[in-house]
């Protein structure tokens, strides 16, 4: 282990897993909050176009990637808010458009290939970069600044927009916000565990912590735990064994993660059951004991 932590492509692969599994949970709490856990399955088919054209254009594909990601973060946000067609249909236009657009820009673009494209689609941790690094950890600071400065106002819209709304609260804003952020978070990952994957992470993490926590705060706190653990576990996984790709092995980790989860917390809810009904019962006096 010691040998590993002084190569370099393994500081860089350590360093991209410890940033997204910080950042995946976090932002999957309030996107899980607001029942609207596909939105990362669909930001993500629609990165695959910035990819590619990030290939076609021969500029950073990461880059692009943030660009067309957000532009469709922030339509599908649009479209939602106003009614006009159903939040599930705007995300299966992100899905399909998403792919199609992917898949035809690659096969235009100069050099394009399908093994380039695989391994934005199913992640490549081994071929991190340092300046992948330098734009993950950018966006990472962006994520987690977003969190801290308006995680109480995004947890409010979460729980209740129409509470939110009547308490003064920007709602266009902090919806748009969450969607970018959500978008942001894609892109950070999609080097990790590929754009087709990366919505487990921001899924799975948090809904093991639902089995065993029921404060927010405390929620997203144990997810990001499991998200960390999960991805770093995956990424040991990964070097150990060439034969493993990193991606699946850290969403199957967190997916082990939540099967033990929902073992464990039909233990702590009959123990939290049993807790507020001793807590609940009359105490008697000491006239009546007497």
């Amino acid at each position: 282990m010691f040998e590993l932590l002084q190569e370099e492509l393994f500081q860089l692969a350590l360093v991209a897993a410890l940033l997204v599994g910080l950042c995946a949970p976090a932002v999957g709490t309030f996107i899980v909050q607001r029942r609207l856990a596909l939105l990362g399955d669909g930001v993500g088919h629609i990165a695959l176009t910035g990819v590619a054209l990030g290939f076609l254009t021969g500029t950073a594909p990461v880059l692009t990637a943030v660009i067309v990601s957000v532009v469709g973060a922030v339509a599908i946000e649009l479209v939602r808010a106003r009614g006009r067609t159903s939040g599930d249909v705007a995300l299966a236009l992100l899905f399909y458009g998403g792919i199609a657009g992917g898949v035809m820009l690659m096969g235009i673009a100069p050099g394009g290939s399908n093994a380039k494209l695989n391994s934005y689609l199913f992640g490549a941790i081994a071929s991190v970069t340092p300046q992948d690094i330098w734009v993950i950890g950018a966006l990472a600071v962006a994520v987690i600044a977003v969190v801290l400065i308006f995680g109480r106002e995004l947890f409010v819209l979460c729980q209740d927009e129409e509470m939110a709304r009547a308490s003064g609260l920007p709602v266009r804003f902090l919806s748009l916000l969450i969607a970018v952020t959500a978008a942001l978070t894609v892109v950070i990952a999609m080097r990790v565990v590929g754009l087709l994957l990366v919505s487990a992470l921001m899924v799975i993490p948090v809904a093991t912590s639902q089995q065993l926590t029921r404060g927010f705060r405390s929620t997203m706190a144990l997810a990001v735990l499991f998200g960390v653990l999960a991805s770093v576990g995956g990424l040991l996984a990964s070097t150990y064994s060439a034969k493993v790709p990193p991606g699946a092995a850290i969403v199957l980790l967190a997916l082990a993660g939540f099967v033990l989860a929902l073992g464990v917390g039909k233990f702590v809810r009959r123990a939290r059951i049993q807790e507020s009904t001793v807590s609940e019962r009359p105490k008697l006096r000491v006239e009546e004991v007497a």
